[in-house]
């Protein structure tokens, strides 16, 4: 079984994932803050939790958190990805498969989305999947106001981040990287 295909989603990994971000949820919901202690290069992220509908990011090593940081989504963001241009954010399982460090936007991190089961929910829509779904930062030529950035869901299906979160996200991950998005 290839790499991806050992990190795609299964109903299993799917309840896990819930149970993962249900539990990091009320972990930072007892320390309000991310830790403030400095990470060690032994301590780097292993996996990146997204909780969408908290619009956060977290970074986890061995199960525990280690940075959270908000998030922008899709247009659309409630429900899984279905097919190119729906403007939703995927969920299930991926990972950081490469990054970009020059792109349309403040560095890039790509999720390794469609997975077989996003291909085959497209297929039965008669509708291409789509692709190119990234962890990214802000974009390098704005057409909106900074604020609209930072305040509301703008991306084609993407999870932005401000530059400066981007570049802590990017500095503490590697390829790859496990990635678990859920609603």
């Amino acid at each position: 079984m290839s790499t991806h295909a050992a990190n795609r989603a299964t109903p299993h990994s799917s309840c896990r994932s819930r149970v993962l971000g249900l539990g990091v949820v009320l972990l930072f919901g007892i320390n309000a803050q991310s830790p403030a202690r400095s990470i060690g290069p032994a301590e780097r992220a292993d996996t990146i939790l997204i909780v969408k509908h908290e619009r956060k990011l977290y970074l986890l090593h061995d199960n525990r958190p280690l940075r959270s940081y908000r998030i922008a989504l899709g247009l659309s963001p409630t429900g899984a990805k279905e097919r190119e241009w729906d403007f939703r954010t995927p969920e299930g399982s991926y990972v950081i498969d490469f990054r970009q460090e020059h792109s349309h936007y403040f560095k890039a991190l790509h999720i390794s989305y469609p997975s077989p089961a996003d291909l085959m929910r497209s297929s039965a829509l008669h509708q291409p999947a789509g692709g190119n779904i990234f962890i990214h930062g802000e974009p390098n030529r704005l057409s909106k106001p900074v604020s609209y950035y930072k305040t509301r869901d703008w991306t084609n299906g993407c999870i932005a981040l401000s530059d400066e979160d981007l570049q802590d996200v990017w500095d503490l991950t590697g390829v790859p990287t496990r990635v678990e998005i859920v609603p």
